[in-house]
This record gives C-alpha cells, sequence and structure tokens, in this order.
C-alpha cells in the first residue's frame, strides 16, 4: 500500500511541474521566434514566404532587406531566450520574454494585428508562468 506524500514533498513535486512548463512555454517561444528568423530571412522572397505573408512577387522582393533585418532581431531574442532557459536564469527569462510582449504589442499595432496572437499572446503566458513559477520557488 502507498503512503501518501506528506506536504513538504507535495509542496516540492508541485514547484518542480510549474517551473517545468513556465520552462517548455519559453522553449516553445524561443522555437518560435527561430522560425520567424527562417522565415523572414531566407523565405521572405520565396514562394512559402509571399504565401504566408501574403505578398507580390515584388512587394517581397522590395522589403526582403528589412525583412531579413527583423529576422535577425527575432533571431537574437530567441537566442537571449535559450541563453536564459540554458542559464536557469528567472531575470533572463523575464527580460527576453518582456522584450517578446513589446514586439508583438508594437507589431500588432502598427503592422498587423494578429501578431498579438502569433508573439505577444504567447511571449505573455510564458512570462506568467515564469512569474508564477518564482513565487513558487519562495513558498
Amino acid at each position: 500500500m502507498r503512503r501518501p506524500l506528506n506536504a513538504f514533498a507535495s509542496a516540492a513535486i508541485k514547484k518542480v511541474h510549474v517551473k517545468a512548463i513556465a520552462n517548455v512555454l519559453t522553449g516553445l517561444v524561443a522555437l518560435s521566434h527561430i522560425g520567424f528568423l527562417i522565415l523572414e530571412m531566407f523565405f521572405w522572397d520565396h514562394p512559402v514566404g509571399r504565401k504566408i505573408f501574403g505578398m507580390t512577387p515584388e512587394m517581397s522582393a522590395s522589403t526582403a532587406v528589412l525583412a531579413a533585418n527583423q529576422g535577425l532581431y527575432n533571431g537574437f531574442l530567441a537566442a537571449g531566450l535559450l541563453w536564459a532557459l540554458w542559464a536557469d536564469r528567472r531575470e533572463l527569462k523575464i527580460f527576453f520574454l518582456g522584450c517578446v510582449c513589446v514586439a508583438g504589442v508594437f507589431g500588432g499595432m502598427t503592422a498587423k494585428p494578429s501578431i498579438l496572437f502569433t508573439q505577444a499572446l504567447p511571449a505573455a503566458i510564458a512570462l506568467c508562468g515564469v512569474v508564477l513559477a518564482s513565487r513558487h520557488d519562495r513558498s
């Protein structure tokens, strides 16, 4: 017969689960930004990129350099998030997820409203997870 876990062990397991979920969410945000980098730097002026972003060949050709620059910035965000995960540093996760949220809100307001849902919302959810996990660490 299995004995129930004591309160301390149960709390420790809960902390691990909350942190693991926050890390997975942060990793998914990083992975999506690697995807954005690939699309914007390598497939912008390609039939795949034109289809995804709804552009004509003329438009994609004339904006390819700007898109590559944007893709590079998305790569920096992904690198920062991966560094934060590797270093297991809460403040880095919060900083880079916050940067993604700000970039997503700005992009949603100035470029395409769907960016709010593809970039800002996932980062905000991951950010909430990181903050929640840090609160569990303190208790």
